[in-house]
């Protein structure tokens, strides 16, 4: 494993800041390797370190304001496998470092199910269960089997069920007690084989469905309109830097919704189980006058004022910035106060 010295990480996150890790190692173990050979040169390196780590995955869900200090670890480990089969699912197995929109299309091409709402999502699979990636009704938690991942301080891999992860909205152990101290080197998922239970729920894939005259979807058509549906609303992150959606959907008391919902007749919300009710963000954005606008280098996209976009030439701490203009534009008009989707740093 070579260490490298000044590594640019521009190409490295999808919001294309040139922002410089100090050292980098490509952790690209194959398969079970990091149960074996690999696994002691990994091992030696971080008894070694005496460095802040820093973990990157596809980079996709980050911000970066500023350089990176210490050693990156850039999981590249890869790995598909089928390793069990039941009468209707299987579980699927799968390196840290895989692409996750490659593992939807690699379970759509094996006729495989359960994950073809979650079609596009940038990032790897490694960051999946971090994040509980979730969208049109879909969770990671609602297929999750375990997964295994390195302590970075003994170097010890560790086995993590479903009641470990204590998965949330957006969230899981590995973004609050666990952030930074471990890596996440396979993932198992229950995928099903026969049925599958289409989820058609959303509004928004009912609509591109009927459009295409589908009356009875398979998974595919299922993803080609998410698919379609994400292409309309958000930029690819090649062409305009981005992270997708910046902030997280606010969740509010039925007495506050009560309030805001006299005040505001045409608000959108949803209620939820818990009694809650669930603002969309992009909705609150809108109202405050962001969607589409632009401050220097960066601004809220026009197709979607959840997603803050880099124009080209933006340094993190202005996309932050922006962030900061949009939360308080919310609390000023709504008494709501945005949280970032994104990890800063």
């Amino acid at each position: 494993m070579k260490i490298e010295a000044q590594q640019s990480l521009k190409d490295y996150n999808t919001f294309g800041l040139d922002v410089t890790a100090e050292q980098m190692i490509r952790v690209r173990l194959d398969s079970d390797d990091y149960r074996n050979r690999d696994i002691s040169e990994l091992k030696k390196i971080l008894k070694a370190n005496k460095q802040r780590l820093f973990i990157l995955g596809g980079g996709s869900n980050m911000l970066l304001t500023q350089d990176v200090k210490g050693l990156v670890l850039k999981n590249e480990i890869k790995g598909i496998e089928i390793i069990r089969s039941f009468k209707h699912c299987v579980h699927v197995a799968v390196g840290g470092g895989e692409n996750w929109h490659k593992l939807v299309l690699w379970a759509i091409k094996n006729k495989l199910g359960g994950i073809e709402n979650l079609s596009l999502i940038p990032g790897t699979v490694g960051a999946s269960p971090i994040q509980n990636i979730g969208a049109y009704g879909v969770e990671l938690k609602d297929v999750f089997v375990r997964l295994e991942a390195m302590d970075l301080k003994t170097g010890k891999v560790k086995t993590y069920y479903h009641q470990d992860c204590d998965f949330g909205y957006r969230d899981s152990i590995f973004k609050r007690k666990l952030k930074g101290k471990v890596l996440i080197t396979r993932v198992v998922l229950r995928l099903s084989n026969a049925p599958h239970k289409i989820n058609t729920s959303y509004g928004a894939i009912q609509k591109v469905l009927a459009e295409k005259g589908i009356q009875d979807p398979d998974i595919k058509a299922v993803s080609d309109a998410v698919i379609e549906i994400r292409s309309s609303k958000l930029p690819d992150p090649d062409k305009l830097g981005n992270a997708g959606s910046f902030f997280k959907n606010p969740e509010v008391s039925a007495t506050k919704y009560k309030q805001l919902l006299k005040a505001f007749p045409n608000i959108v919300a949803y209620h939820l189980d818990n009694g809650k009710y669930k603002i969309p963000a992009g909705w609150l954005i809108e109202q405050c006058g962001w969607k589409g606008k632009r401050i220097g280098n960066t601004g809220s996209h026009a197709q979607q004022a959840l997603v803050i976009v880099n124009y080209g030439k933006a340094t993190g701490e202005e996309i932050k910035a922006h962030a900061d203009r949009v939360i308080k534009s919310v609390v000023e008009r709504f008494g709501i106060r945005l949280t970032a989707e994104v990890n800063i740093y």
